[in-house]
């Protein structure tokens, strides 16, 4: 009864934070710590969103596998030796037990440490010790017992995704006009792209929802934030305010800015130049050709993207592309997942120092990574407070200074400059959203 109370409690609450939102631009932060919220963002959100799990590139061969997340649900994405790619859920058909524990690896089959059950790795139950003793000739059918598969899988660029609603529309079709800007990272390459080792991982006092805010429209902090890496010379631009006179966009689920005077030309090897070139459309060379470097973006609804120049030595500027997941773990804690991706044809020498580039900055090293844990934790600490639920945050940056450009080649919706927060509240829009909607 009591959760129940809570539960309705917090529904209420949500209906009035979006009120809020929707009439004045301004976002109630209990909503970073608040613990019914944090389960009903289980059920409503990661149970009903494309959540990217892998990519091709890190299981190339027959058997390989790894396990990946869906907030608090584990899957084993592994491929099988017609090549196909299977995702499935982590749990033994028996007792429930997680049936790998190893988070990489090879096999053809996985069997269950508790009784013995086993598995091939496409899903199918193949062993059952004393199967006859115990349930007899007729007992048990294992055709009936299977692995259960992730209700919905589908693939773009390698990225594999998964969403636990049956009903969920294509990924494809999900993502929309999306797609146009994906290629900007995804694209560059005629062979495609490849994860760099394994992700970085660890976990972190923060509410998910704040790195993705932060990916997809923030780029105001890094005036601020970031200034001591930009003045120290680890992040190859010239000064702190590198994004703010470029645009911010918004397409569908995504949204992301720019960088200023920063021509691919300039940053890769000529061959990749070409080649991004060669892949992409007019309308993508239009933007090349203002000099507009897309850096920042988050796909809905945890999924962060960072293309942005390092300095892997010293008088070299060379740029990485990481990829994120913020994995919630509770209301106040997060699994914070970072891939790096290169051009699988890059010279090797660019791919060494792509991944310098990376791991100066952003990983469990980086030091643009501890200026954002230090905002993120203490943003979720204060959040706690009995005030939280009634004093809002301003979330109206450009609402009533910026309109549209009318001459942006791409789709979706472009401003003038990245210093504005547009692509937040459209984030904060699908969020109440999928939040609200029984």
């Amino acid at each position: 009864m009591i959760k129940e109370e809570a539960l309705t409690e917090a529904k209420s609450f949500l209906l009035q934070a979006n009120e809020r939102f929707t009439a004045y631009a301004q976002l109630l932060p209990a909503l970073f710590s608040d613990h019914m919220v944090y389960e009903l963002e289980k059920e409503k959100i990661f149970g009903r969103s494309w959540v990217f799990l892998a990519h091709d590139s890190e299981i190339p061969h027959a058997g390989d596998y790894v396990v990946r997340y869906i907030a608090d649900d584990s899957f084993i994405v592994g491929r099988a030796e017609n090549g196909e790619v299977h995702v499935l859920y982590n749990m033994c058909r028996h007792r429930g037990m997680e049936l790998c524990r190893s988070e990489c690896g090879n096999a053809t089959f996985f069997r269950c440490p508790y009784h013995g059950w086993t598995y091939k790795n496409t899903g199918e139950l193949i062993g059952v010790p004393f199967q006859r003793e115990v349930y007899g000739e007729e007992g048990l059918n294992k055709n009936e017992w299977p692995l259960v598969p992730a209700p919905r899988v589908a693939s773009i660029y390698g990225l594999i995704f998964a969403n636990l609603d049956p009903e969920a529309p294509p990924l494809d079709q999900w993502l929309g006009d999306a797609k146009f800007y994906l290629d900007f990272y995804f694209k560059k390459s005629l062979v495609g792209m490849e994860v760099v080792g394994g992700p970085q991982r660890w976990i972190f006092p923060s509410n998910w929802k704040l790195g993705a805010d932060n990916f997809v429209g923030d780029a105001y902090h890094t005036a601020f934030t970031h200034r001591s890496t930009v003045e120290v010379g680890i992040l190859g631009v010239p000064d702190a305010n590198f994004h703010k006179d470029a645009p911010q966009v918004i397409a569908g689920p995504w949204g992301g800015g720019y960088v200023p005077n920063l021509p691919y030309q300039a940053m890769y090897p000529e061959s990749l130049y070409q080649s991004m070139r060669q892949n992409l459309t007019a309308s993508h060379h239009a933007i090349m050709d203002r000099a507009l470097w897309q850096s920042h973006s988050t796909l809905f609804p945890n999924l962060s993207f960072l293309n942005a120049p390092g300095v892997p030595r010293e008088g070299r500027v060379v740029p990485y592309l990481t990829v994120r997941v913020w994995r919630p773990l509770g209301p106040d804690r997060m699994e914070i997942w970072s891939w790096l991706f290169v051009e699988k044809d890059a010279p090797e020498e660019f791919k060494k120092d792509s991944y310098k580039s990376y791991v100066l900055t952003f990983g469990t090293s980086g030091t643009l990574e501890q200026d954002d844990a230090e905002n993120w934790s203490s943003i979720t600490k204060v959040s706690k407070g009995m005030l939280a639920k009634r004093t809002p945050l301003n979330y109206s940056m450009g609402l009533k200074k910026f309109q549209p450009l009318s001459d942006w080649p791409g789709p979706g919706t472009a401003y003038p400059i990245d210093y504005t927060e547009y692509a937040q509240r459209h984030w904060w829009k699908l969020y109440f959203e999928k939040m609200i909607k029984e």
